[in-house]
């Protein structure tokens, strides 16, 4: 039996929806490429890359554990920043959040088309790919406004059918690994290791946005730590096998495959019909990474709404299904049009950057709380006090100071902008 919250939002997700769209998020089309990018770093020694970033995003979703345990409303990462920091920084995050969500998704969106463009040239007409885009959007829409039950299961579904052609290479790749391509000769520098582990950061990102529906999990005490965890846990433990097995079977070969290394990889141990299928899963990826952000951004535009930052029309609850069914249409039209506009690669270096702020205010905002609270009994509770947070702040930072100038100059850029719109905003409210 389900229960509505304060916001009139039912909560319906259980530990397996919010693990299950956590490893829906952060696994997209990134890995189909990802083992050649990184071995042309680290060569041989590529997995200490993987196991540096699993490191890292681990302890920062234990903050989102335990932070997410106790903040229980609608919004994710805004919610906890906001709650920690006020409003100025809750819109900062707020905005930050869903537009890069928009970012990537239209990003996703492109790549998929482009792929299909392989087998379907008409994917490469601008009148076709609207329709097809449009197609996609629509049909995640319909889902959702429907009931976050029917989103939930939908993600469910499509992470199950994504996690299958990668299965099936991680067997077939260890029947036919070379152990002698697994051996170490030598050790990466500390720079390289950075280089590479800067690159391969953002493949581990996205599972947060799995907790933008905090408002509409069971159980947020108990659901949140067990979700997220495993499900970040599952993220890392596929990676690591996935690399280990393109090493594995290619060796120093793997560097040639730098354009789909992973049907390189299932071409050699499984033969043609390999090559076809990690193409498919590739497609198939991109398309349910794009169903996880229909289901969570809107969300975050939802609780923006409330907090008088958004069109108070984007706060409207559906009468019948309990969804935020303007928020979820206006995200979808955004979507539509960034996807469809060449405009948006030239923000995905505010994208990347954003994220990393981002985590480090949720990081933050755990430590502020933990020092502030009074009852000791209430969520998930990090062992060694702060030291887990004040230790995944510090590497946050370390990768923030690892950022090009280009891309720290259009941060500070894109902050500016957002700071004079909440200006306005709260002008305009005090005079209202």
């Amino acid at each position: 039996m389900s229960s509505t919250n304060h916001e009139g939002l039912r909560r319906e997700i259980g530990v397996l929806g919010l693990a299950a769209n956590t490893l829906n998020r952060t696994i997209g089309a990134g890995i189909f490429v990802l083992p050649a990018f990184v071995a042309s770093f680290l060569g041989e020694t590529s997995i200490l890359a993987y196991l540096f970033c699993g490191f890292l995003m681990m302890l920062i979703m234990l903050c989102f554990s335990e932070i997410g345990s106790k903040i229980t409303s609608t919004g994710g990462a805004y919610a906890y920043i906001h709650a920690a920091f006020g409003p100025y920084a809750g819109f900062l995050a707020n905005t930050m959040f869903w537009f890069v969500g928009i970012l990537a998704d239209a990003a996703i969106a492109n790549a998929m088309a482009d792929m299909l463009s392989i087998y379907l040239p008409l994917l490469s007409e601008i009148l076709f790919r609207a329709i097809f885009f449009l197609l996609v959007f629509g049909f995640f829409t319909f889902v959702n406004i429907l009931g976050v039950k029917h989103g939930d299961n939908m993600v469910k579904i499509n992470t199950l059918i994504k996690l299958v052609p990668l299965t099936i290479l991680i067997i077939a790749g260890f029947m036919g690994t070379s152990i002698d391509n697994l051996k170490w000769h030598s050790l990466p520098t500390i720079s390289k290791l950075g280089e590479a582990s800067i690159l391969l950061f953002f493949a581990f990102a996205g599972g947060e946005a799995s907790l933008n529906v905090s408002g509409e999990l069971k159980n947020p005490q108990k659901v949140v730590p067990l979700g997220i965890l495993s499900g970040m846990g599952a993220v890392v433990l596929f990676y690591v096998l996935i690399q280990t097995v393109s090493q594995g079977v290619l060796g120093a070969d793997l560097l040639n495959f730098k354009e789909a290394p992973l049907a390189a990889v299932a071409n050699k141990v499984i033969g043609s019909f390999g090559s076809t299928l990690m193409i498919a899963g590739a497609v198939f990826s991109m398309f349910a990474a794009l169903s996880g952000s229909v289901l969570s951004y809107p969300r975050v535009i939802f609780a923006g709404a409330n907090k008088g930052w958004m069109p108070k029309i984007m706060a409207k609850v559906h009468p019948k299904f309990a969804t935020p069914y303007v928020a979820i249409i206006t995200y979808a039209i955004l979507d539509l049009v960034f996807s469809l506009s060449g405009g948006f690669k030239q923000l995905a270096i505010i994208a990347s950057a954003s994220l990393l702020v981002v985590y480090f205010g949720v990081v933050a905002a755990t430590i502020k709380l933990r020092l502030q609270e009074t009852d000791k009994s209430i969520g998930f509770r990090l062992p060694f006090g702060v030291g887990i947070p004040a230790l995944t702040a510090i590497s946050i930072l370390w990768f923030l100071s690892n950022l090009a100038m280009k891309e720290i100059t259009s941060l500070a850029i894109f902050l500016g902008i957002l700071s004079s719109l909440y200006l306005l905003i709260e002008f305009y409210r005090k005079k209202k």
